[in-house]
């Protein structure tokens, strides 16, 4: 049966009509959506969840003896993870604890050595009063002759001769004050130093096991039995999954009214669109995603091209959904920020650092404990002296001084 050309173009007007109705409709409730709920918002799917990465290097060098932890395993903060072999360290561990008692034993020596002197010099002082005072009498006796010339003249030669051993005296004993003056037997600065090695040596003996610096997943294990490692060397990454949030890259064209404290909803590619985040807008970056690069571009070239700029803005998640539906950082996400919304002024950031995973104390009773067991070898190298022997040391040069030497006789 032939159809008319005219019934051909009807039906053809028909559907084309229906089409054309179909998306006017469509275009209208898109206008109708947009100026209902659109035009309120700022939506991208250039965003993507973000955390902390908690980096696990090595604080100390040594071989790898053992591994205790795998990816995707949960740790504890202050959980071992690596252990490395500790015989190099444990060696010069007590090497600088033999250093630090050594060093105590010279010091205490030292301070035994002025006190000598305090007393050499005080013995020096009564023999040049004693040989003084002889002198003065047979200087007296003499044109009486009472006394020969030749005793007069030896009384003279050995107060010369004390009088030069007094001054090398107190040259030596200001030697040895220079050295221990205005300190004490324990807090020397010979003894700080040893200490503070000894310290450091124990700060590396005891780093020797590697802790998680705080509670989290592991991921990107590096370390292998038998490796080398040395200061700051990665050996594995920690990640908490509890407080994590969204970096969504919005166009420069649309920040305008993007402000933070606005409420935000995040869809994560994970769950799909039946999952929906609340979030809050905690800032934004200071900054493009391009002068972050590597390599940051040369506008100042002849061949610049105008591109739209996009800057990173920061989206928190609440704790309770994200435990609720875990998800991990990198995935793909949805965002939509809800500009109708006052918001904070634009230099305002909300963003916290009172996460756990912004704080670590695995290490804070470590250098209480190096001091400590530095104290008890000081205290038990120290040999107990007679600290009131050391008094006559200031009185030891007053008869260089009070008493005047009498004047030769000619």
């Amino acid at each position: 049966m032939k159809i008319h050309p005219k019934a051909i173009r009807a039906r053809r007007n028909r559907r084309l009509l229906l089409v054309a109705l179909a998306v006017l409709a469509c275009a209208l409730a898109a206008a109708i959506y947009w100026w209902v709920h659109g035009r309120f918002r700022v939506e991208t799917d250039n965003a993507f969840v973000a955390g902390n990465l908690i980096p696990v290097e090595a604080d100390a060098t040594g071989i790898v003896t053992q591994v205790l932890a795998e990816e995707t395993q949960f740790v504890n903060k202050g959980d071992l993870l690596v252990r490395l072999d500790e015989h190099r360290a444990h060696a010069a561990l007590g090497q600088s604890e033999g250093d630090l008692g050594r060093t105590v034993r010279g010091i205490g020596a030292l301070f035994a050595t002025r006190q000598q002197l305090c007393q050499k010099l005080d013995a020096r002082s009564a023999q040049l009063a004693r040989v003084r005072h002889d002198v003065i009498r047979f200087r007296q006796a003499f044109p009486s002759g009472s006394v020969s010339e030749q005793v007069l003249q030896n009384a003279e030669d050995q107060m010369t001769a004390l009088e030069a051993e007094l001054r090398e005296v107190g040259a030596e004993l200001q030697s040895i004050e220079a050295r221990v003056g205005g300190t004490s037997r324990t807090e020397h600065p010979e003894v700080e130093a040893a200490k503070h090695r000894f310290v450091n040596a124990y700060l590396d003996f005891v780093r020797q096991r590697i802790r998680a610096p705080v509670s989290g997943y592991v991921a990107k294990r590096k370390a292998q039995v038998g490796d080398r490692v040395h200061p700051g060397d990665p050996l594995l990454m920690v990640v908490p999954l509890d407080h994590l949030w969204v970096e969504a890259n919005l166009r420069e064209t649309e920040l305008r009214k993007v402000r933070p404290g606005q409420s935000a909803e995040v869809i994560v590619d994970l769950y799909g669109r039946r999952r929906v985040y609340h979030g809050t807008v905690e800032g934004l970056v200071p900054g493009t995603g391009s002068v972050f690069a590597l390599l940051p571009p040369d506008n100042a070239t002849g061949n610049f091209i105008h591109i739209v700029q996009r800057v990173p803005v920061r989206i928190a998640l609440r704790k309770d959904e994200i435990l609720k539906r875990p998800i991990r950082p990198g995935l793909s996400a949805v965002t939509s920020i809800h500009i109708d919304e006052p918001g904070r002024p634009l230099d305002t950031s909300l963003a916290e650092v009172t996460a756990p995973a912004y704080e670590t104390d695995i290490f804070r009773d470590e250098l209480a404990s190096a001091e400590l067991r530095a104290q008890e070898i000081i205290t038990a190298n120290v040999v107990p002296q007679d600290d009131s022997l050391e008094s006559s040391c200031s009185r030891s040069g007053a008869p260089l001084h009070a008493t005047q030497t009498p004047p030769r006789r000619r």
